[in-house]
């Protein structure tokens, strides 16, 4: 297969659709992010990588954070996890109140904030720092020791975390949370002002690929049981309440970010981080949905 040439044909063709998106304004640092920026990698369990565009280029993953942070709890806790969160769709928007508030406090999955910051407080309730475990598992994972957060971002966060505190402060209240409510809010905002490359993130997937196996650490990062798992929620739950549009365009398990990022996981072959700051109404890249659409049409990757 011809990688290189296809995603020099999709960096083309994806021109026209931008302009048809939105920068995410809520968080002000991140509405001064360039929305002509695109960049793509592929990453394949052999070994060999394909980039086109700006995919050096450092930027928020924002919610693909909840990812990882998923997988450093069930590596640490394994299905207890599922005691705190749900596995089902929420068809409401990544930080709506209204299904929380009337399933008792319980996300219904890992990929919503409740459901993140719920994930979060059982990270939090090991011993030692979790923000340094959530950034060394990514300089870990993607082999990138520079990885960091951005300080502006995670403050503008901070500011601006109103619902965010209302989610878990009604968590709390139900006995779903056991933390500090700040102290986990705040921690949540540094996850999400983490910044990653492309090739940063397509390599951090590797494992999600290859049944747990990273041909680039030579090791297993998780299990093949944790892999089908995480892979199944995202294909279910990862993309907010446009899941369903997602599966029927795409067909992969992948996780967004409203910093423009995608995270998408051919099984057994690849893994593919896109980045085109836009969102559409959901909250998910314009362009980089519109990217994956066109790479698993041309090369019949979807899992469909």
């Amino acid at each position: 297969m011809e990688y290189q040439t296809i995603l020099n044909y999709i960096a083309e063709a994806v021109r026209p659709s931008f302009g048809k998106g939105k920068v995410a304004d809520y968080i002000p640092a991140l509405a001064e992010v360039s929305p002509q920026k695109f960049g793509m990698t592929l990453q394949l369990v052999s070994g060999e990588r394909f980039s086109i565009g700006d995919h050096n280029e450092p930027f928020s993953i924002q919610s693909i954070s909840k990812l990882f942070v998923l997988q450093l709890v069930m590596s640490h806790l394994g299905e207890m996890v599922w005691t705190r969160v749900g596995k089902e769709p929420s068809g409401d928007r990544f930080n709506s109140l209204m299904k929380l508030e009337h399933e008792a406090g319980i996300p219904r999955n890992p990929f919503i904030n409740a459901g993140a910051i719920a994930t979060l407080d059982l990270l939090m309730s090991l011993k030692g720092n979790a923000r340094h475990r959530i950034r060394n598992y990514l300089r870990y994972l993607s082999m990138d020791d520079s990885i960091d957060v951005n300080k502006t971002v995670m403050q503008s966060e901070i500011d601006h975390a109103h619902i965010n505190r209302a989610m878990a402060n009604l968590m709390k209240a139900h006995g779903n949370l056991n933390g500090d409510v700040e102290e986990i809010i705040e921690t949540y905002c540094y996850q999400c002002a983490l910044e990653m490359t492309c090739e940063d993130l397509a390599i951090a997937g590797l494992p999600l690929a290859s049944a747990g196996y990273s041909s680039l650490h030579g090791d297993a990062i998780l299990s093949k049981s944790q892999i089908k798992r995480i892979n199944a929620v995202m294909l279910t739950c990862g993309m907010y309440d446009s899941v369903g549009s997602f599966a029927y365009r795409v067909g992969l398990p992948a996780k967004s970010g409203v910093g423009g990022g995608i995270l998408a996981i051919v099984p057994g072959v690849m893994s593919i981080a896109v980045w085109a700051p836009e969102l559409d109404a959901f909250g998910n890249s314009y362009v980089g949905t519109t990217a994956l659409e066109m790479f698993t049409s041309m090369t019949h990757s979807s899992v469909f």
